[in-house]
């Protein structure tokens, strides 16, 4: 049975409560939130707004509106209070207490949403550091009545709290976590490193969720990567070959999409993932141009890209869904570029181009922007005398080239071939 929610908003009307703000209002803030709730396979009952000068220390949203959510969770019959702002741990038992029911912030319902789409190892991993991250400082206050220090008969003498118990064994499992994901940052390293150790240039998907960039990947790569309306329906990196026009063939890596307020410990848990952007030659910056708040979306995930070092990569922002636009919006290319680029005046010479990754429109397009913003690497006739017995060589002459003849003369094997310009330079400095 599905969980009953009630969504509650809340927007700061004073100038120093609000200097942190998202720039898109409360209306679309909490409407993403719905998304959210959805993807998390709740059912929205109702919903709560309130504006007020600054959080109140105690429940954030002050005496009067908490009493009022409790009479909504019992005219409701809700089962969770969902706030889209982050809750300190006395905020949130103070809330429980007084509502009678759940209450969860905006951290914890991403968390949960992440959890269920965690597929790989990796990804469980990530997640579940994410959320013991989390989870820590929110142990403060849940010990009391656990303890064995408190005053009374039965109390005195060594022991330790339940509390302090549950706090080593959740900095224990970090730690472990961390080292085993470290050893997974160093695997995905070794793996770049033998990708660069071949021409192959890797192109990495990079927007807001649910832009679409599995739908993309898929149409790119003819891929099979899981497609849902659903925030996060993708956590786990993908990467599969791509052949462009000059018959240069390329990585293309499919990655989790960024949101707003994405918790930290979430950025840093998933840091060896966000690493096949930052190490990336090329990053297709795929946004929602249906989508009411698409300017602020492609600001944000600006920034994030920022934030990871990975700004001056070479983007082109493919504006995605031009089959859900507007009609005005699909045909005036340049326009929507100056619009989504307008919070962003740093990247307003980036190149751009209009697909739908549904329908396949414009993918000649995108494939030949490609091929201009990569840096060329020409395809060249070569005639190659490599040892018989070199079948790694033959192997790679096969899989990033067109072996057009092999010939095979005492112990060594001569090769007449069309492969990249990269690949002969390596192959003649090996020589």
């Amino acid at each position: 049975m599905r969980e009953r929610a009630i969504l509650v908003g809340v927007e700061w009307t004073s100038r120093r409560a609000n200097r942190h703000a998202s720039p898109v209002s409360m209306e679309e803030s909490l409407e993403e939130l719905a998304e959210l709730t959805a993807s998390a396979g709740a059912e929205i009952v109702d919903r709560a707004m309130q504006s007020r000068p600054g959080p109140e220390a105690a429940t954030l949203i002050g005496q009067g509106k908490v009493e009022e959510l409790r009479a909504l969770v019992k005219s409701d019959h809700a089962d969770v209070l969902i706030f889209d702002h982050d809750l300190t741990p006395t905020q949130q038992r103070n809330l429980e207490k007084a509502a009678e029911c759940k209450v969860i912030d905006r951290t914890q319902l991403i968390l949960d949403i992440f959890a269920s789409r965690a597929r790989t190892r990796e990804g469980r991993m990530q997640v579940e550091l994410a959320q013991l991250s989390y989870m820590l400082p929110r142990l403060s206050g849940h010990g009391v009545e656990m303890s064995r220090l408190g005053g009374g008969i039965g109390t005195r003498g060594p022991g330790e709290t339940k509390l302090e118990t549950d706090r080593r064994r959740i900095s224990t499992r970090i730690k472990k976590i961390k080292d085993d994901l470290e050893g997974v940052r160093a695997g995905r390293t070794l793996h770049r490193q033998r990708r660069t150790a071949v021409p192959l240039a890797t192109l990495a998907l990079a927007g807001y969720t649910n832009a679409g960039k599995s739908t993309l990947f898929n149409r790119l790569t003819r891929a099979t990567v899981l497609t849902d309306a659903r925030m996060f329906a993708t956590l786990d990196p993908t990467v599969r070959p791509l052949t462009l026009p000059s018959r240069r063939r390329v990585l293309l890596s499919d990655t989790v999409g960024f949101i707003r307020s994405l918790p930290t410990t979430l950025v840093e848990a998933f840091r060896a993932t966000l690493e096949e952007v930052k190490d990336a030659a090329l990053v297709l910056h795929v946004v929602d141009i249906s989508a009411p708040a698409a300017a602020e979306n492609t600001a944000h995930v600006l920034q994030v890209l920022g934030e990871i070092d990975a700004a001056e990569i070479p983007q082109i922002l493919v504006m995605n869904k031009v089959d859900r636009a507007l009609e005005g919006d699909a045909a005036d290319t340049e326009a929507v570029r100056r619009r989504l680029l307008s919070g962003s005046p740093g990247h307003l010479d980036s190149r751009a181009v209009a697909v739908s990754a549904l329908t396949g429109e414009g993918m000649d397009r995108l494939l030949a922007a490609i091929d201009e913003v990569l840096p060329l690497d020409p395809i060249v006739a070569a005639t190659l005398r490599i040892p018989a017995g070199d079948g790694a060589t033959l192997a790679m002459l096969h899989e990033f080239g067109k072996v057009l003849s092999t010939r095979y003369e005492g112990g060594e094997c001569e090769i007449e071939a069309e492969i990249p310009q990269s690949l002969e330079r390596r192959l003649a400095r090996r020589d």
